[in-house]
């Protein structure tokens, strides 16, 4: 209901991929569940000790939270919203399947690393050649969740960290962009006439969502590669430092876009500063 509030066809349209997508996950869930008691004799989750229904409900999770390779619905409900349900769906949704998540002890260490490692890839990949902001956040979305479950069973209070520090840095971007009124890189660059404090203040919050120090998003991706070095897993702390840069170039383009452009559709006369209010 909160995502068809608006009653528009692209929203409805959103709300229906975002409802077939969990409800397959959540039959995907009942399945495992069903299947491990039958297995096991066990309902608990704790108790999950065959690797079927583990390998199952890890995907039915990796499935609600828009792991790739089973992230495509995700950009494409995010870019039928308005920001405010966009950022409920990059948040507060993300935190009881990652609830689950913590709880299970994963079928095989390679599953969860191949699973992430692929999740950074395509959400770097995937935003560089977007010009909707919500795509870009979902692809954004997509990167930082693969951060954060390929560190899941070494360390699961950094995984802790990560999507805490993830769901404040999204959530002062989705606000701010709100506040603007900006959907697209276009209109980012009439953001200084409109509010000069906010266009100051994106920037830092886009290139921390990157990872660059001395910003906060570059610490839980230090720990998280500082974690993988020491259960010798360097290729894969390799792969997911190289694919980071990815994301951080179209951090960097917003960024551009933002403070060093003019609009294009904008002609100077009829920016808001010059009109009388």
């Amino acid at each position: 209901p909160l995502l068809a509030q608006h009653h528009h066809p692209r929203a409805t349209e959103a709300t229906t991929k975002y409802f077939l997508t969990q409800a397959t996950a959540a039959a995907m869930l009942l399945f495992a569940s069903t299947t491990n008691a039958w297995l096991s004799g066990q309902w608990e989750i704790q108790q999950m000790t065959h690797p079927l229904p583990t390998t199952i409900i890890t995907l039915a999770l990796a499935l609600k939270i828009g792991l790739a390779p089973l992230h495509a619905w995700l950009p494409e409900v995010l870019q039928g919203l308005d920001l405010t349900s966009g950022l409920i769906l990059s948040t507060w949704q993300k935190i009881a399947p990652f609830a689950l998540l913590l709880q299970i002890n994963a079928p095989t260490p390679l599953m969860l690393i191949s699973l992430s490692l692929l999740s950074i890839l395509v959400g770097g990949w995937g935003g560089l050649n977007q010009n909707q902001l919500r795509k870009i956040l979902a692809y954004s979305s997509i990167a930082h969740l693969g951060w954060m479950v390929l560190v899941l069973q070494f360390s699961p209070s950094l995984t802790l960290l990560t999507l805490s520090l993830y769901i404040i840095m999204t959530s002062s971007l989705f606000l701010s962009f709100k506040t603007n009124k900006t959907t697209t890189i276009n209109s980012l660059a009439t953001s200084w006439a409109k509010t000069p404090t906010l266009t100051l203040l994106i920037p830092p919050i886009l290139l921390s969502l990157g990872g660059l120090p001395p910003l906060t998003g570059f610490m839980p991706k230090w720990l998280i590669l500082q974690e993988l070095t020491k259960q010798d897993l360097a290729p894969a702390a390799t792969v997911a430092a190289l694919s980071a840069l990815l994301s951080l170039y179209f951090y960097l383009r917003l960024c551009y876009a933002m403070t060093l452009t003019m609009s294009p559709n904008t002609i100077i006369n009829t920016m808001p500063w010059r009109l009388p209010s």
